[in-house]
């Protein structure tokens, strides 16, 4: 878990709210969510900025993952799944595995 990746995890969710993507109830059920993940997570700071995911924003991820040493990410991303093996070993990533949840459990 990294400072922006917070400040992210706190924004979210209210923003989905007011666009009215959310209900207030998938509101609170979501932040619970966020809140029970972060309190096991442990923080980082990322010291390279990759750019490496067709979406700018979600590079932040990456980062995340370098700075953590992560072996795997679990995402429903679009983006993130679709990273190459070739740019993660550009990224210094050589040992991150990206899937799904259901691939994950698999």
């Amino acid at each position: 878990m990294s400072g922006d990746l917070l400040t992210e995890y706190r924004e979210v969710p209210t923003e989905l709210e007011a666009q009215g993507k959310i209900t207030r109830e998938q509101m609170k059920v979501l932040v619970a969510g966020i809140a029970s993940f972060v309190s096991g997570a442990r923080l980082c700071t990322p010291r390279k900025n990759l750019a490496i995911c067709r979406d700018p924003e979600d590079n932040m991820i990456v980062d995340c993952c370098l700075a953590a040493r992560a072996k795997i990410l679990v995402t429903g991303d679009r983006d993130l799944l679709d990273i190459t093996p070739d740019k993660l070993r550009a990224g210094g990533l050589r040992g991150l595995k990206i899937c799904n949840a259901a691939e994950y459990l698999r």
